[in-house]
């Protein structure tokens, strides 16, 4: 290697760890500032709460419970109803399945806690989606003065094993109602929110509502940055094809002035959806992730500010919606037809094609009848490398071939060993892989037309839910990374843990990088490449792969493997060096057919040899 190409990956290695070192202090300022404002946010908090009890103690009528959800400001409103709602104790109901729990509140006629009875927390408690008293939702409106539904508790009309209907009865006439409905073996409730009699208290020139909620999204997996990454805000437009992102692994925030038919508060492996039936005239999405050391295990606040349309124009005018509290997998989001299912990442239009019409039908029929993932994973591998074997394999006839003529180009380099004769080598060097009969891109185009299933794999694993929790060998969750030692430290870019898994991966691409750069040219231009294959591309990989999906790691292990395996059998048993050694000696000295393509290149090296004669000729 050169003295240039040292020095050049100095200058990379520099960077890396000057890059990772700002990361890491601009990260820990931002959760700096991120406490303060949480703490200023709890002391304001208490202080509301203060009052409110202050405030309560002075009513008669009113008495304190541990179970009511935070009181309504210190307001009084006009309509004696509402101010007789404002101060009633709250009380809950429920309503459950096999698949969730759904408590609700009379206070806001609101979702209280969402709990999903098929999956368990990675410390193996109860899945709550949304813990007790983290959802704020509260529909406001203009009723002759304005009024938020969360400030109010709703009379309980009914409750039956499927439905919960909660109502706020006007003094001055009509009731706003808050029906609630899950069927038997869903995860989707159904929502009719509704204006009875209202046409005397709301007026007529009302023609919007708003809608406020605010979700804490609890910590459910076993490493935060992998779940952090693959957590986010989504919404899609009315009769769009495609779902669009807020953020994801990071802050922010999108206001959307145009139609919204759903979004989606998601985390790695579950979601909560709303979706307005009759679509959001408007909407104001926001993502706040919690610092990795919050003692409540916080991972994100969502926060969605959305308006709708209004007509109260008869007795009764009925608004609905649907709320999704489940699992992001993608045959139950998909069966709702509603494009829930692109909520997965699972990469751009060609590697999400790849990974929903093969990697997914077959992902989900070997699982069918093998419970045992790993093996599940193991099977997958070898199935996708059969089905692209004719590729591989002409990829590694190519390869073996380019090593059998290696001697010959280690010539070639010997005899054009000046800059300027570059021209006159590469054209040789065309020449001798039309002897042999090698197609110069006969090694690298099979293996790019492979590149995307790599990605679409690379995408899979970490968003595939059937992975969740599944054991295998030392791994105890495939989903997440796999850890034999945890670290006292933690190391920028690497982590504070050793992942066996993606140890073993970069160890097997080690070991091909040595197979396949044998057969590399001693030119010393290759050295660089050869220093990238050989060393950084296994250290890249054991960097990138340390905190992702195990599952991912094993099948990047396998895969090596396999290929391992079939480029020994196809240099050992397949490719014959006796004869292409006869080829080039029976082609030696005889004219060689040159392709219309390999005509138009030596031209063009032509045209460039005349022009830089020309040049020199000026400069002298």
């Amino acid at each position: 290697m050169n003295k240039n190409s040292i020095i050049g990956f100095v200058l990379i290695g520099v960077i890396l760890f000057g890059f990772s070192w700002y990361q890491s202090r601009q990260f820990k300022k931002q959760a700096e500032y991120q406490a303060q404002l949480d703490s200023v946010a709890r002391v304001e908090m208490l202080a509301q709460m203060a009052a409110d009890s202050v405030r309560k103690a002075n009513l008669p009528a009113a008495e304190n419970s541990v179970a009511d959800m935070p009181a309504a400001k210190n307001v009084i409103y006009k309509d004696a109803g509402l101010e007789a709602a404002a101060s009633k104790e709250a009380s809950f109901c429920t309503l459950a399945n096999d698949r969730i729990e759904v408590v609700f509140t009379s206070r806001g006629a609101q979702p209280y806690s969402v709990k999903l009875k098929d999956y368990r927390t990675y410390d193996s408690t109860d899945l709550y989606l949304i813990r007790p008293e983290m959802s704020d939702f509260g529909i406001s409106v203009y009723a002759g003065e304005n009024i938020n539904t969360k400030d109010f508790v709703f009379d309980i009309a009914e409750v039956t094993d499927t439905t919960v209907v909660m109502r706020l009865p006007f003094a001055a006439g009509g009731y706003l109602e808050q029906k609630y409905s899950l069927d038997a073996d869903s995860y989707m409730v159904q929502n009719e929110l509704s204006f009875v009699g209202m046409g005397s208290v709301i007026p007529r020139n009302v023609s919007m509502f708003d809608i406020d909620w605010n979700v804490i999204i609890p910590r459910l997996e076993k490493g935060y940055k992998n779940e952090m990454q693959y957590s986010k805000v989504d919404y899609r437009f009315p009769d769009d094809n495609k779902v669009n992102e807020v953020s994801r692994g990071r802050n922010g925030e999108k206001r959307l002035d145009a139609r919204v038919s759903w979004f989606a508060f998601q985390q790695q492996f579950f979601s909560a959806i709303m979706r307005a039936k009759n679509d959001f005239s408007s909407a104001d999405l926001k993502l706040n992730f919690y610092d990795i050391d919050d003692p409540q295990r916080n991972l994100m606040a969502c926060s969605a500010k959305l308006r709708s349309d209004l007509n109260v124009n008869s007795e009764k005018v009925t608004v609905p919606f649907e709320f999704y509290f489940g699992p992001n997998h993608y045959r139950t989001l998909k069966s709702y037809d509603q494009k829930y299912e692109k909520i997965i990442p699972l990469g751009g239009w060609l590697v999400g094609w790849i990974s929903r019409i093969v990697i997914i039908p077959c992902f989900n029929f070997l699982g069918s009848f093998i419970s045992n993932y790993g093996i599940v994973i193991l099977l997958m591998t070898l199935l996708i490398k059969l089905v692209i074997s004719p590729l591989t394999i002409k990829s590694y006839m190519s390869s073996a071939k380019m090593n059998v003529i290696k001697p010959e180009v280690d010539k070639l380099n010997e005899k054009y060993p000046k800059q300027e004769d570059a021209m006159k080598k590469q054209q040789a060097m065309m020449d001798l892989y039309k002897r042999a009969g090698i197609s110069p891109m006969g090694g690298c185009l099979p293996m790019l037309l492979q590149f995307p299933i790599l990605f679409a794999m690379f995408r899979f694993f970490p968003a595939s839910i059937e992975l969740r929790q599944q054991k295998f060998l030392w791994a105890d969750d495939l989903s997440a990374y796999d850890s034999i030692l945890d670290l006292p430290f933690n190391i920028p870019l690497y982590g504070d843990h050793i992942s066996l898994f993606a140890l073993l991966m970069a160890i097997s691409m080690f070991v091909y990088s040595k197979m396949t750069s044998s057969q590399m040219s001693n030119d010393p231009n290759m050295a660089g490449m050869k220093f990238m294959s050989v060393w950084m591309m296994p250290v890249m990989m054991l960097f990138i792969c340390n905190n992702l999906s195990s599952g991912l790691s094993y099948y990047y292990l396998l895969s090596n493997l396999i290929t391992m395996f079939q480029t020994w059998v196809i240099r050992r048993f397949v490719v014959d060096e006796k004869k292409i050694h006869a080829q080039l000696a029976a082609s030696a000295g005889k004219p060689v057919t040159k392709s219309k393509w390999q005509k138009r290149l030596e031209e063009a090296q032509k045209m460039q040899q005349q022009m830089a004669k020309e040049q020199s000729r000026k400069r002298r």
